[in-house]
């Protein structure tokens, strides 16, 4: 019994709990509902004072717009009232422009009507006189013709003749009188041009000769030139195409070759490989290349300085090679760059008095002697292949023929040519400008070593000691030593019958016998 009275107070007590929780739960929400409309008043305040803040902002901002637009409209107003009453002024400029203009063009026009009145008051006046003048001429027409017996057309006729014939003796008369003064000054006039360009024209004349002597330390070096069995020498003179001549001048050895650029490449490339010390065949072929190349740097500065020198531009590269190679030929002991130069002045001086074009006539002058560059190369005359080269590289007519015809081989066509010819013979001319004896000296080598070579049997021969000497080189298989005597005397036979040379000439038939084995 207890047990059920206390859960029936456990219940009870279940009971009071939740009706008083239930009390309190409906307060509690109540008081949070009202907080949350008073929450919810105070936010709709803000948000409609906000939104009144905003709207005036608005109404401000709309206002201020509207202030703007209104000022740029008074403005733009402002403006083209102004532009307007610019216009309105210009326009009414222009009328009263318009105005004096009409009334100057009226004020003319009155004018020139009171002018075409005289002039046409003055024309009938003139008509009547000319009226009246012919008939004047006409009758004095016929009186004449009456006291002479001659229509009119009969005397306009002989007064024509007597005219014409009058006019052809007096030409006649001063034709006779300008040639006569012509024949009598021309010859005068002429010496005169060629001696002023003569004395402006102060070149120097010590002719330039090509040393083909290369100097040694020691007469030792001669032995390492030739290398052993000969290797070194026949790969320089293979390489060079010049022969060296090693015989007993002391201390020296000897270019020998007719092509003036391979001897001086030669000369360079002996010179740097003495003084290096080295000589063997690939040495020899590196320092022959690199001669080379040297020699045509040296060539085509010596063309352009040439060019500088003389004033005369725009020539093609290829012809300036050719001017600088003059630089290395001689013709009668005289330097054919330097003449080229010097006729080249000479020309110029000479077209400036005869009132010519004095850079071609330079040009030509310059020019005329290119075909010396390469004739012992190619086949003709040096004038032929200069004038072949020029026209190759578009050189001017006038340029071409007077290298053509310089010597007078083909027709002179212009002044140029005529004054190149003078010219080339004024610097040819000059005393001491040409040695003939180093000429003849040059070619008596030449012949004497051509005698020697015409034998059967002979290898080489060199000409040494200034032309006093051969030397003969003989192939052993073909001459025996009793053949040498009688080649020796044989040679020194002909030179005697066929060369002209002072004092003796001494023969020098070498043959040599090599026996080679080798020990294994």
């Amino acid at each position: 019994m207890p047990e059920l009275i206390w859960v029936i107070i456990a219940g009870l007590l279940i009971l009071t709990a939740f009706f008083t929780g239930g009390i309190l739960f409906r307060r509690f929400a109540s008081q949070k509902v009202a907080r949350a409309e008073e929450f919810a008043k105070k936010i709709v305040a803000e948000a409609e004072k906000e939104a009144e803040i905003k709207k005036k902002e608005a109404i401000l901002e709309a206002k201020d717009e509207w202030f703007k637009a209104k000022t740029n409209f008074e403005r733009e107003i402002a403006n083209r009232r102004s532009e307007q009453a610019k216009a309105e002024k210009k326009v009414e400029e222009r009328e009263q422009t318009v105005e004096r203009k009409a009334d100057l063009v009226g004020k003319k026009e009155r004018e020139l009507f009171n002018k075409e009145k005289v002039i046409l008051a003055r024309d009938k006046a003139l008509e009547t006189r000319e009226q009246e003048l012919e008939r004047l001429v006409a009758d004095q027409n016929r009186q004449l013709e009456r006291i002479s017996g001659m229509s009119s057309e009969e005397a306009k006729r002989q007064l024509m003749d007597n005219l014409v014939n009058q006019a052809r003796a007096d030409a006649a008369a001063a034709i006779k009188q300008i040639k006569e003064e012509a024949e009598a000054t021309a010859d005068r006039e002429a010496k005169n041009i060629v001696i002023s360009a003569i004395q402006r024209t102060a070149a120097d004349h010590a002719a330039e000769t090509t040393v083909s002597v290369v100097h040694i330390p020691s007469d030792d070096m001669k032995g390492r030139i030739i290398g052993r069995e000969g290797r070194n020498i026949r790969t320089f003179e293979t390489l060079t195409g010049v022969d060296i001549i090693v015989d007993d001048t002391p201390e020296a050895v000897i270019l020998s070759g007719f092509d003036p650029v391979r001897r001086e490449v030669a000369k360079m490339a002996l010179e740097k490989l003495v003084a290096d010390g080295r000589i063997h065949p690939a040495r020899i072929e590196e320092v022959v290349a690199k001669s080379e190349k040297e020699m045509e740097v040296i060539i085509r500065e010596a063309g352009e300085q040439a060019c500088f020198d003389v004033g005369v531009h725009g020539i093609h590269s290829e012809i300036l090679k050719l001017v600088g190679k003059l630089k290395f030929r001689t013709s009668y002991g005289q330097n054919v760059l330097e003449h080229s130069k010097e006729v080249a002045w000479l020309c110029g001086l000479m077209a400036a008095q005869l009132g010519l074009d004095g850079n071609l006539a330079k040009r030509a002058g310059l020019l005329h002697d290119i075909g010396k560059a390469i004739d012992r190369e190619t086949e003709g005359t040096h004038t032929q292949i200069g004038a072949t080269i020029a026209a190759k590289h578009n050189e001017p007519p006038a340029v071409i023929n007077a290298i053509a015809s310089h010597h007078q081989d083909v027709l002179q066509e212009t002044p140029y040519s005529v004054l190149v010819q003078a010219a080339d013979s004024i610097s040819g001319a000059r005393p001491g400008a040409r040695r003939e004896s180093l000429e003849n000296y040059i070619k008596r080598l030449e012949k004497l070593e051509e005698v020697a070579d015409s034998f059967k049997g002979v290898a080489k021969a060199y000409a040494i000691q200034a032309g006093r000497e051969i030397r003969i080189m003989v192939e052993n298989e073909q001459v025996d030593d009793s053949g040498a005597v009688a080649l020796a005397a044989d040679i020194a036979k002909k030179i005697q019958q066929e060369l002209e040379y002072p004092g003796q000439i001494k023969v020098t038939v070498i043959r040599e016998t090599r026996a080679i084995d080798y020990a294994k």
